[in-house]
């Protein structure tokens, strides 16, 4: 019997996971179309980002155990993100993937799985 290995298995882990949290969020702090939706101090947003990629990519469901589903949409609906935003977030995310130490297909399987729940959060027009 084979066992088929999760993204985030296969990635790595938890520290694959903080590597492309750290990229992501130093884009984060100094992009001008995401200072505008994410707090000054983005701490808490980092730590929660982590812990849904954790969840999202196979690994342990520690998102579901603190916060309950993660129900994206919903909890994403108070911030105005336009089209331009989500692609900004995406950029950076690209980024962050391409500076670490992933090899180039894990970090292309990696954003084309973020892209889906990024459309997904678009909640106004440009």
């Amino acid at each position: 019997m084979t066992t088929q290995q999760t993204i985030f298995e296969a990635i790595g882990g938890f520290k694959a996971i903080d590597e492309i949290i750290e990229g992501m969020y130093k884009r984060v702090a100094v992009h001008p179309e995401l200072i505008p939706i994410f707090p000054e101090d983005l701490e808490e947003s980092a730590r929660k980002q982590r812990l849904f990629l954790i969840q999202f990519f196979g690994g342990p469901q520690l998102y579901n155990e603190e916060r309950g589903h993660p129900m994206l949409r919903r909890r994403h609906l108070p911030f105005e993100i336009t089209p331009a935003r989500r692609d900004a977030w995406l950029a950076c995310m690209k980024a962050s993937l391409e500076e670490s130490s992933l090899d180039e297909s894990h970090q292309q399987l990696i954003y084309e799985r973020l892209k889906i729940p990024a459309a997904h959060m678009v909640n106004t027009s440009e």
